[in-house]
């Protein structure tokens, strides 16, 4: 077998192609995303809207809706219940997103055991990027340009709003605003990406790929290109292992991944651990 044929031979599948499409759109979205979630500290916060999803995709399921629409009311609902926690006690914000996804996702458990025949857990928590239909990717595909839309639209206020929130406001952004709207482009990107990763692994791709690109640069532009690319990377490389080696599509696209990332932790030019070691021997 040829390199070209080896290249090329996993995408004359049509659910191959599928699974390209749907994997790039979910992995590009998340990977920009991750940025702000990175440089702002709310990385449990992409893991607790992930997970309180599930009570509105068994709903959906067993209604005979898409499950974006039960997704992401349940996403949006977490937001909210999250923020009336932290607005109306004195829980911080860990405890109260703590409180907030472990109810919604038991909920969701629940729904779930009541009717196993239904809905497949498996098929919600781990996804099924290779057997999504058109439908399927037309949705993924149109929320992720949404999103990306808003994030690129937005991106000066958020940024300002990530790395000095006294300023922005200072400047007359309404801070709390933009709060809300990253909060519920977070929940959009959720639902962007179960369809392709499931709940749990969706956590890893709003995290690694703004965490890798972090180690690199420190200018936020080149860190949200490095993101993006390294997303996309990883999904394609995801996608050929998956295919050669039979495992996985979803968990090969994260341990892709988390390959970059390590590679990074030894290698970042400044906060790497080579680069560490020589800085210190040179002291």
């Amino acid at each position: 077998m040829n390199i070209l044929t080896w290249l090329t031979e996993p995408f004359a599948y049509g659910f191959m192609s599928n699974a390209l499409t749907v994997a790039l759109a979910a992995a590009l979205v998340c990977s920009v995303l991750s940025c702000w979630l990175v440089l702002m500290g709310w990385a449990l916060m992409g893991d607790a809207i992930s997970h309180a999803v599930l009570p509105g995709v068994a709903i959906s399921y067993l209604v005979g809706v898409p499950f974006a629409v039960g997704a992401l009311a349940f996403g949006l609902g977490a937001v909210f219940l999250i923020g009336a926690l932290r607005s109306t006690t004195s829980l911080k914000s860990d405890t109260a997103i703590g409180v907030v996804f472990t109810a919604l996702f038991a909920l969701g458990l629940a729904i779930v055991s009541k009717t196993p025949s239904e809905v497949d857990l498996g098929h919600i928590l781990f996804g099924n990027v290779l057997g999504v239909t058109m439908p399927d990717l037309v949705q993924v595909c149109v929320l992720a340009v949404l999103t990306l839309s808003v994030l690129l639209y937005l991106r000066k206020d958020l940024m300002l709003l990530a790395f000095d929130k006294v300023h922005a406001h200072a400047l007359g952004i309404n801070t709390r605003a933009l709060n809300f709207l990253l909060l519920g482009l977070l929940a959009l990107t959720v639902v962007t990406s179960l369809q392709a990763m499931g709940i749990i692994l969706v956590v890893a791709m709003l995290i690694i790929p703004g965490a890798t690109a972090f180690l690199w640069t420190r200018s936020f532009g080149r860190m949200l290109m490095l993101a993006a690319g390294l997303g996309v990377a990883s999904a394609v490389c995801g996608l050929y292992v998956s295919y050669y080696l039979d495992v996985s599509a979803s968990a090969a696209i994260v341990l892709a991944q988390a390959s970059f990332f390590a590679v990074t932790y030894l290698a970042a030019p400044e906060q790497g651990m080579i680069a560490r070691a020589r800085l210190r021997g040179a002291a």
